[in-house]
């Protein structure tokens, strides 16, 4: 249902706390503290991914000081949470999850893994817990699990990108799960892409790549410019960053690089005496390539980004994105009902 002034109410407004059914997306190195701030003065949920704050410390004060702005928020909607990668590949996740407990994180996004510890662990306080899924299987296991709602990962996404469309994988997941909350993510930046994921069955949408290019986000202007000026052919998918593909600008680096792992490596990612400890090792060096090509001068441009670089032109603070995204939700709904008519 959508009210006057923008606001949007359904399952995942109502479970989140939200009053736009919009998540700022979790982004390894871009999503920081001053983003998911932002996020809550404006009503959606900001989440960022525990592998942002590895340093002693620094996950324990960001869950703090975002409690503190909810509580400055005086009871408006807005909140934030946390990206946990569960896979045996992040030696940081059982320590992550600890703190995130102890800190009473009121919202969960697992990726990459089986989510059912976080699962357990989220609802013994009331967290909310939604996973990631990029296909019917996964999803099954997770709904067993009990989770309360689902991240449809589509083609296009930046980072983990799924194989399939979000107009087919949404309805998918509706017709297997109708009483699971779905949020889309992959190829959204704009007003007519969300709405057009609302009627798909979506409750709202995952919003990353929009984000790189804002005036908060964590990473060099020249990062910010590409996804601003490249364009959906530019986006190509690696497996050479963490073993699993993923969705990169296609710089002189991200080509030197390549996109498929060689022989071997595909050996010992698939050997049951090797992968886990392999792709701890593929998913370290990865996070370090990211991690060099964000520092000063550094020319080895790998950046990560999805299919919708095509619709952004500018870099413009958080909170004038999403005012954008309000603005454009509304302008599309009334569109649609001048060209709709019940008779």
């Amino acid at each position: 249902m959508i009210k006057s002034g923008m606001k949007i109410q359904n399952d995942v407004t109502d479970l989140l706390h939200i009053d736009f059914p919009v998540i700022m997306a979790p982004m390894f190195l871009v999503s920081n503290e001053a983003m998911m701030r932002t996020a809550i003065r404006n009503g959606i949920m900001g989440v960022f991914p525990t592998l942002n704050y590895r340093k002693e410390g620094t996950l324990d004060d960001i869950i703090n000081n975002l409690h503190l702005e909810i509580l400055s928020n005086d009871g408006k909607p807005g909140s934030f949470g946390v990206n946990l990668i569960v896979q045996k590949s992040n030696p940081l996740y059982k320590k992550h999850l600890d703190i995130c407990v102890a800190r009473k994180t009121p919202f969960y996004i697992t990726s990459l893994g089986n989510p059912e510890e976080v699962i357990l662990r989220a609802h013994e306080y009331g967290a909310k817990v939604f996973c990631d899924v990029t296909n019917i299987v996964h999803a099954e296991k997770c709904a067993s699990l009990n989770c309360d709602g689902f991240i449809a990962v589509g083609s296009g996404a930046g980072g983990h990108a799924g194989p399939h469309p979000n107009y087919i994988l949404v309805p998918a997941l509706k017709k297997a799960f109708p009483h699971i909350p779905v949020v889309a993510a992959g190829g959204i930046a704009t007003g007519d892409a969300l709405l057009s994921m609302l009627a798909c069955g979506a409750s709202g949408v995952s919003i990353g790549t929009r984000f790189i290019a804002s005036e908060e986000a964590g990473v060099p202007m020249d990062y910010k410019e590409a996804v601003a000026h490249y364009g959906m052919e530019d986006i190509i998918m690696t497996e050479r960053l963490s073993g699993t593909p993923c969705s990169v600008i296609n710089t002189p680096a991200a080509q030197k690089l390549g996109t498929k792992q060689n022989w071997l490596e595909k050996l010992m990612s698939r050997n049951p005496k090797t992968k886990k400890y392999f792709k701890m090792l593929v998913n370290v060096r990865g996070l370090k390539k990211l991690e060099d090509a964000l520092k000063p001068g550094n020319y080895n441009n790998l950046w990560c980004a999805g299919q919708s670089v095509e619709m952004i032109d500018d870099i413009l603070s958080c909170e004038k994105i999403i005012s954008n995204l309000k603005e454009e939700t509304s302008i599309s709904y009334k569109k649609l009902n001048t060209q709709i008519s019940d008779h």
